[in-house]
């Protein structure tokens, strides 16, 4: 067979199964990125969260979820990756959030006793939302009445807190191995606009810039930038992930998903007015989120290190019963 014929022949079974990198292992055809466009649909999603599920994995009585993933083995790797002793806060301050997410969630009460001399303070804050940095616990998401391990919702979480599937299931708290993906670093930017799509082919393509890869058992940790626009503009938008990069959660079996957002973005699906982020990961995949975490300074570190990976310290408050913390996860490099 001459080169033209052999050309032809492989252009011909390239048409036939489609262009390389154009198809993920669990998904269907992804969007170049640079189209900002939903790269999934309704019936994929809903096959989604039943074939991508871990429910039945570690037996029907688990409250765990991928807090299984955190071996012995896990937390020996995470602990080498704390060389230098280095560490930094993933966490933001804890501030008056008015504006930015809703009605004010937080208030600081200041309380004198013995004529002013001593202080104590009293904290109010309902964390869950777009802006303080908390964890979710598995009993946090609800999709179609189930949650976590296929447990009904109602059964399991009433007026007296969740029965099961509680942030006390990590009283212990998590340490493994977080690895940090810098977006705007990626693409050359300060932060990434409003409304922009993060594809699973944009982590890929840090992995292969940075040269780290995501694993089983990680903290799988995302930068877009949004405290750094909210600094400068005072003002943010929706940044998160398309729904079409699902699947890599399961592909590379991660622990926990972490991002500087609440990790979803705008009609996300065509046709579905549901958070998908969280209805996957933590219904599906018994996977708990990290929300808002501050991922500049972290950032900053890992790139005067030129090290992407380091270990993560996770430790939640003790709150029986409750549908997460909030928190102030530390990297150690």
């Amino acid at each position: 067979m001459n080169r033209l014929a052999a050309a032809a022949l492989f252009a011909i079974a390239l048409g036939s199964i489609g262009a390389p990198g154009l198809m993920q292992s669990t998904g269907g055809a992804r969007p170049p990125a640079s189209t900002n466009a939903p790269g999934a649909t309704k019936q994929e999603f809903e096959r989604w969260m039943k074939e991508l599920t871990n429910w039945g994995r570690w037996g029907k009585d688990d409250q765990l979820g991928t807090a299984n993933l955190f071996t012995a083995e896990k937390r020996k790797q995470a602990l080498g990756l704390a060389r230098l002793g280095t560490n930094v806060s993933l966490g933001h301050d804890v501030v008056d959030a008015k504006g930015s997410d809703g009605a004010a969630p937080f208030s600081l009460n200041m309380l004198f006793r013995d004529d002013r001399r001593l202080v104590r303070d009293r904290i109010d804050i309902d964390y869950h939302g777009g802006f303080f940095t908390h964890f979710d616990a598995l009993c946090h998401v609800v999709y179609e009445g189930k949650i976590y391990n296929g447990l009904d919702f109602n059964s399991i979480v009433t007026d007296d807190g969740c029965s099961k599937m509680g942030i006390t299931g990590l009283k212990d708290g998590v340490i493994t191995r977080g690895v940090l993906i810098d977006l705007p670093r990626l693409k050359g930017v300060p932060y990434l606009a409003p409304g922009t799509r993060i594809y699973r082919q944009d982590i890929e393509a840090w992995e292969k810039q940075a040269g780290v890869k995501v694993g089983s058992g990680d903290v799988l940790l995302v930068r877009n930038g949004r405290w750094v626009r909210r600094a400068q503009l005072s003002s943010e938008g929706n940044v998160g992930f398309d729904a079409s990069f699902l699947p890599f959660l399961k592909d590379r079996d991660v622990a926990i998903l972490g991002s500087d957002t609440a990790h979803e973005v705008t009609d996300n699906i065509p046709g579905l007015n549901v958070t998908v982020v969280h209805k996957f990961s933590v219904v599906a995949r018994g996977m708990n989120l990290l929300d808002n975490v501050d991922l500049d300074a972290v950032a900053e570190t890992a790139a005067r290190l030129k090290r992407w990976e380091f270990m993560v310290v996770i430790s939640p408050l003790r709150v029986p019963k409750g549908t997460g913390s909030p928190i102030n996860p530390i990297a150690v490099f």
